[in-house]
């Protein structure tokens, strides 16, 4: 593998190796992509001009069910970066014990510099370009980043254009008038909340007296806030792509995501408001946030956020990973040396696609549940599987992402070994 996110990535499943019994087939296949498609898509801009985009999507496995994995429409967007991200979800989904494999896909694309009839045509094409590729019981697409309900209701209805049939249950995340689930948009901050609150008062950690840094106030960070906000928890320090804001009283979250979502940028929330009066703030980088000395610190934006360069200033107590990779495995290690428990994102955002899960269950039945239903089945799954490898961290001595690596490894074991023994054929004869 060359050096890159995905080599990075593996780094993290043959530290976990050590600590299964697995077949040196398994082992091998599971340090694979199953397969990866990258697709050009040319979209018609509204000058009149033509421009081709590049897009991607890969299964990485699919041993436990069909793969299941977000679409995310970002100028780094690469082939790399989109297999990374399916050889994470293939864990998540295991160690969540869902019925899944992993998948993942994306666009290169600046999707800010679209109108809403450009980026309706290029989610279009896109669909149009992988529709072989993807289906309900083959890989099912969902939101990420910088894609929401409306871009997964275009691809559903493309979809369905192109099959000749209604087939809600080819992407998850839709809206709730083409068979979407109540819960799905919060289902990702809903359930690192629930890891939050089972884990921290193993520590005797209590909401009033935590102190907590956001990274990424998106669609998981700003809601996760807001959810710790009203659990009683002081939330000192938020952040976007533009800077981000730090009060030590702790700051007003509700106030906070609706000026966001009226367009602006958090940076702005307090010099440009009467607030600014009335509260002790201070502006920050997010390279700033990361260094706060608070008791949670919880990176929800994008990869390789704490790395070798600046571990040595991160002084949180505990992380919690909302986003995808946020952390480097050299990183990783720096952080045990510190003592600074990791919660890994293949457990702490895990409740995004678990909510996809249960969308995908209620479209191929027909019947659909209340958010209470929704919240009360993520809550259990969550607060389970997190139990779950704390125990084989304690019983290990290991860190929680190698453990988190270890459960999931367990599982995927498991699903080969009940399919039995496969044939392989080269140039035609049976190996």
């Amino acid at each position: 593998m060359s050096d890159s996110l995905f080599s990075d990535a593996s780094k993290r499943l043959e530290k976990a190796l050590k600590y299964v019994s697995l077949s040196e087939d398994v082992t091998e296949s599971l340090k694979h992509p199953k397969s990866s498609l990258s697709v050009s898509i040319p979209v018609r801009m509204d000058n009149g001009s033509l421009k081709v985009f590049q897009g991607y999507r890969v299964r990485y496995d699919d041993t436990r069910g069909p793969a299941k994995g977000g679409v995310r429409y970002h100028p780094n967007v690469s082939l790399d970066e989109v297999q990374s991200l399916a050889f994470w979800m293939t864990f998540k989904c295991a160690v969540l014990n869902l019925p899944f494999g992993g998948g993942k896909g994306g666009i290169t694309v600046e999707p800010k510099a679209l109108s809403k009839f450009e980026l309706e045509r290029l989610t279009r094409g896109y669909i149009d370009a992988i529709a072989d590729f993807i289906g309900p019981n083959v890989d099912i697409p969902a939101p990420d980043v910088y894609t929401n309900a409306m871009i997964m209701g275009w691809m559903m209805d493309q979809y369905s254009i192109i099959r000749r049939q209604i087939t809600p249950a080819v992407v998850t995340g839709k809206p709730l008038t083409m068979g979407g689930s109540v819960g799905r948009e919060s289902a990702t901050a809903t359930g690192a909340f629930y890891v939050i609150e089972s884990m921290l008062p193993k520590f005797e950690k209590v909401p009033t007296t935590t102190t907590v840094a956001i990274q990424g106030f998106g669609n998981a960070g700003g809601i996760l806030a807001e959810l710790l906000y009203k659990a009683g928890y002081k939330v000192v320090a938020v952040s976007d792509s533009q800077g981000g804001i730090y009060s030590k009283q702790g700051l007003d979250i509700p106030h906070i995501r609706q000026h966001k979502a009226s367009g602006n940028g958090i940076k702005s929330v307090y010099c440009k408001s009467s607030v600014c009066n009335l509260e002790d703030h201070e502006l920050l980088t997010n390279e700033e946030l990361l260094a706060l000395d608070v008791d949670v610190l919880i990176p929800s934006a994008l990869e390789n956020q704490i790395y070798e360069g600046n571990v040595n200033n991160v002084k949180a107590k505990f992380i919690f990973e909302a986003a995808n990779g946020p952390t480097t495995s050299a990183a990783d290690q720096v952080l045990e040396d510190k003592g600074i428990y990791v919660f890994p994102d293949i457990l702490v955002n895990a409740g995004g696609v678990t909510v996809s899960y249960f969308e995908w269950v209620q479209n191929r039945s027909g019947l659909y549940w209340t958010l209470d239903e929704v919240n009360q089945r993520l809550k259990q799954k969550m607060v389970e599987e997190t139990q779950q490898i704390w125990s084989i961290s304690q019983e290990f001595g290991i860190s929680m992402r190698t453990a988190a690596y270890v459960h999931a490894l367990n599982r995927l074991g498991e699903a080969r070994t009940a399919k039995g023994t496969r044939d392989y054929y080269i140039n035609g004869r049976k190996s």
